[in-house]
């Protein structure tokens, strides 16, 4: 008879699939209550055919997404796309695929997609991890955006936190020679762990001495400027594919 305090044990792969990189279970988002709003759902009706991607277990051809050969950064978690929206604008020569789960946001999005007239935007409604993991090619993205993620304050919850050692080496792989990973956070425990993280990946070098000035093209959301005006801080970390 089996003890009843023992773990049970995991159970067997199904035939044929591998194994999971991510055995805990870490996604990129957490799931938010939200109303979508009657000017988010119609651009969502209207823009969602042509601009949002179908998560697939095909590697994207950029080229043929964006109908030109231009650099292309994956932007993880846009939350409700302001962000996203003004550095595609300030970069028009760049290719912006934005992750993101909630209707809202990706609404929130594509209504300013529509009225800038942005061609340089692509969204894809999905976990992160796994479209890392099956829509991008090895080597085959510039940048790669990780701004405010879930910080996961209580201690116990630390293992939820999407920056962990498997993620970042995923991420790496993805980088061209030369593309860069920029992470942004107020919650500076959790810097320091990206700072720890980061660092200990052998694919990726530091473009700072520590924490980064934020780069120019990064504009400053308004909880942010709220935060900043209250004394909180924000930590930049840019690191860069060897």
């Amino acid at each position: 008879m089996s003890d009843p305090k023992s773990p049970t044990p995991p159970a067997a792969p199904e035939a044929g699939r591998a194994t999971p990189l991510f055995p805990r279970g870490i996604r990129s988002f957490v799931m938010r209550a939200g109303r979508t709003t009657e000017g988010q759902a119609r651009a969502i009706q209207e823009l969602g055919p042509k601009l949002i991607l179908p998560f697939a277990s095909a590697a994207l051809d950029f080229d043929a997404v964006f109908e030109r050969r231009a650099p292309t950064v994956l932007e993880i978690g846009f939350g409700m796309g302001d962000a996203t929206a003004q550095i595609a604008a300030t970069l028009p020569g760049t290719n912006f695929i934005g992750c993101e789960v909630h209707e809202p946001g990706v609404g929130a999005l594509l209504r300013r997609v529509g009225e800038q007239g942005l061609s340089n935007v692509r969204v894809v409604r999905h976990d992160a991890v796994e479209v890392m993991q099956h829509m991008v090619a090895p080597g085959s993205l510039a940048g790669v955006h990780i701004f405010f993620p879930d910080p996961w304050h209580k201690k116990r919850h630390h293992k939820r936190r999407l920056l962990q050692p498997p993620f970042v080496a995923l991420v790496a792989s993805r980088l061209a020679p030369g593309g860069y990973l920029h992470c942004a956070t107020d919650w500076e425990p959790y810097a320091s762990q990206m700072l720890e993280v980061l660092g200990a990946e052998p694919a990726l070098a530091n473009t700072a001495q520590g924490y980064a000035q934020k780069p120019a093209y990064r504009p400053l959301t308004k909880f942010e400027n709220r935060g900043l005006r209250l004394g909180h801080g924000v930590w930049d970390l840019v690191f860069k594919r060897r």
